[in-house]
Parts: C-alpha cells; structure tokens; sequence
C-alpha cells in the first residue's frame, strides 16, 4: 500500500501545473503594475474625450 501510494504520480502533475499557473500569474501582475500609471492615463482620456 505504500509502495502503491509513493509510485503515484499523477497529483504531483496536477500540483506542478499548479504552480506553473501562479508563477506566470504572479509575472504578469508585477509587469503589468508597471504599466498602471499609463494605461490609468491612457483610459482617463479616451474617456475624457468620449464624454465631449
């Protein structure tokens, strides 16, 4: 039965994609706050400029 349980693999894929997923989650928000300022910028005024 232990054997059985430490020769499995197939919860360690899904916990490997896992963690894949929150890495690239975790780049994406660190370079996209980068960029908060000016797409803040950028939206503020296509919406000034929609609302004339």
């Amino acid at each position: 039965m232990v054997r059985k349980f430490l020769q499995e693999t197939s919860g360690a894929t899904a916990i490997e994609y896992g963690l894949i997923v929150s890495l690239v989650s975790l780049g994406l928000f660190a370079g996209l706050s980068n960029y908060y300022n000016a797409f803040t910028l950028i939206f503020n005024f296509i919406v000034a400029h929609m609302a004339v």
